[in-house]
């Protein structure tokens, strides 16, 4: 029998001075009923109610029991109410960590909209080149760019697709000129970020073909923000993911390089500790972000081509 329902019941009786009518409240048979109420006075090992032909009232433990078990059954009405309130309105601290570049661009733009509408949730940024380990660092949501998470508590919701290219600023193309071929880029000057997979060995595809070129650095960094200024400046030519340069090739401030060919492109994934039950801070923002990469449609914009110089 279950303890709960058991206590339901009697609270029922109690209040209603009827088995058959507690037993309706909460859809039970008048039998099973009976069984709930006898078993709890089993375990219990008092009398809590006397019935007779005419009437069904409560013995002085019974009134007692009835006295405490209501108030217990409106305590727990009040905590599920709490947390119903709360999977409706989510609070709490939102950590969220993603690298510079990112949280930046895409992250800090979305938090005026993402706090006004959830204002009860505070948000703390980590922004961090390196991946944080999400348990150690009690982070919520990070945005990554690898395919999996090596520990398998970690959930992985795909978020876009985004090409790596090439790019300078017509100030630096002006005085160095537009590099034609990949052997050309050996006589330019590359900024270069250290945390990619083999920082200094370019590998391009183009139908089929892979082509290795290892090319000077004359700027090395951990952070993408320093080289885009780098690149901004006249300094150097650029390799980042298409997310971190997209706005400035649009606006003319940064120029594609030998678009024609590939990099191997990048995968951004959303990653937070799996739970059934994710908490309402957590699946807000995640469902958040998703549907506003989707309407801004940037899986598309960072995979297509600008064109080749």
């Amino acid at each position: 029998m279950d303890r709960w329902t058991e206590i339901e019941l009697f609270v029922q009786v109690a209040e209603t001075g009827s088995l058959s009518r507690a037993a309706e409240a909460l859809d039970l048979s008048n039998a099973a009923a009976s069984r709930h109420l006898s078993a709890l006075e089993e375990r219990l090992g008092a009398r809590l109610v006397e019935r007779n032909t005419r009437r069904l009232y409560l013995t002085d433990t019974g009134q007692e029991f009835f006295t405490r078990a209501k108030t217990i059954l409106s305590d727990l009405k009040d905590a599920e109410s709490a947390v119903n309130a709360t999977a409706l309105n989510p609070t709490g601290v939102l950590r969220i960590t993603a690298s510079l570049s990112f949280s930046m661009h895409h992250v800090a733009p979305l938090l005026r909209e993402y706090t006004q509408r959830y204002p009860n949730v505070t948000v703390h940024v980590e922004a961090a080149n390196r991946y944080l380990d999400i348990i150690d660092n009690n982070i919520d949501v990070a945005i990554r760019n690898r395919e999996y998470e090596p520990d398998s508590n970690i959930t992985i919701r795909r978020l876009a697709e985004t090409r790596r290219i090439l790019c300078a600023s017509p100030r630096y193309l002006a005085q160095y000129g537009f590099p034609k071929t990949l052997d050309d880029l050996t006589r330019h000057k590359l900024l270069i970020y250290v945390y990619a997979n083999n920082p200094n060995e370019l590998r391009f595809t183009k139908d089929g073909l892979i082509t290795a070129v290892t090319a000077p650095g004359l700027l090395e960094s951990n952070d993408g923000q320093i080289l885009r200024a780098a690149a901004l400046d006249g300094l150097g030519i650029l390799v980042q993911p298409t997310y971190i340069v997209y706005d400035d090739i649009v606006a003319g401030r940064l120029v594609p390089l030998l678009d024609d060919w590939d990099l191997p492109h990048l995968t951004i994934n959303l990653a937070y500790p799996s739970r059934k039950h994710l908490s309402a801070k957590v699946r807000t923002f995640i469902d958040f972000i998703a549907e506003h990469f989707a309407k801004m449609d940037y899986e598309r914009k960072w995979t297509g081509r600008f064109g080749s110089y």
